[in-house]
């Protein structure tokens, strides 16, 4: 099941992807006499439980193969999944050790957190702009999972089981802020900085998170290709150990660190420009494209 939030006529909606057409899920459920879908990813994620999902995926799929109205999904305008999350997005730092070692650091004993505002959120295919505050513009590809219900101290054994599903982010970073600032916050959080999509997929698409290839290219060059078996601390140690005293909400997003082959670990680093196209790819996920803009 892979869910989206799409564009038409200037109005966000809810949709579902079968059959590689996107398919408006409140409209499908009027049509198909079911329950009402929610107008947001946020309530569809908090409300809708999984069995009603499953029932409107075959019923998306039925529609479609029977001629009924559908988006190409080369044609859909697709928006961040999530395009305004209501909360920082959780990310963690140094979770591929031989990205910690490129970057001149050690891996980590303990993970690593930090965050990204929600004003940095953009979809497939937005521009991200090459602010002229820096000067090293880096990438970094990223599995994210969001948290699909309330989870407090939660063992690793468990986490899983709080996640809704899975998708893609663009950790795009400034390293001279990071730098410059001693903390990662400002360097990773201007303005374009957290492409997210294309779309959720739900995670019982994706029984075993740790089995996932992902990539990253830069004008067609692969630069990142690794697997999340690789990170030091997997997606349901990470969800357990942020829960330890903390409440996780349904549409929470953690981000799960990024894979060695950045900018910034290269001789010479070959920083981001304006023209260049970042395609972040997860394996079972889908493909995040944007193109580096020069600031108006």
């Amino acid at each position: 099941m892979r869910f989206c939030t799409y564009q038409v006529g200037g109005e966000p909606r809810v949709g579902i992807v079968a059959e590689n057409g996107v398919v408006d899920l409140r409209a499908l459920a009027r049509r198909r006499r079911l329950p009402s879908v929610p107008d947001d990813m946020l309530a569809l994620i908090a409300e809708v439980p999984t069995l009603e999902l499953r029932a409107l995926a075959r019923e998306a799929r039925t529609w479609v193969r029977a001629g009924g109205e559908a988006v190409p999904v080369a044609r859909a305008r697709l928006l961040a999944p999530i395009p305004r999350p209501r909360k920082n997005i959780v990310c963690m730092g140094r979770n591929y050790a031989e990205h910690a070692k490129e970057s001149g650091n050690a891996p980590p004993e303990v993970p690593v957190f930090f965050t990204k505002p929600p004003t940095a959120v953009v979809g497939h295919d937005a521009p991200v702009t090459h602010h002229a505050v820096t000067e090293q513009l880096d990438y970094e590809v990223e599995l994210v999972a969001v948290i699909g219900r309330r989870a407090r101290s939660v063992a690793p054994a468990k986490a899983l089981e709080y996640v809704f599903g899975y998708t893609v982010m663009n950790d795009v970073t400034a390293r001279d802020l990071q730098r410059r600032h001693q903390q990662w916050f400002k360097g990773k959080s201007l303005d374009t900085f957290a492409p997210l999509g294309p779309w959720i997929v739900h995670r019982s698409a994706i029984p075993d998170p740790q089995q996932l290839r992902l990539s990253m290219r830069i004008n067609g060059e692969v630069r990142q290709d690794s697997t999340t078996a690789s990170m030091v601390f997997t997606v349901a140690q990470l969800i357990s150990v942020l829960s330890m005293g903390m409440t996780l909400e349904p549409g929470d997003l953690l981000a799960t660190g990024t894979p060695a082959g950045v900018a910034m670990g290269m001789n010479p680093p070959k920083w981001l420009q304006p023209g260049d196209v970042m395609e972040a790819e997860v394996e079972g996920i889908g493909l995040l494209r944007n193109r580096v803009v020069a600031p108006r």
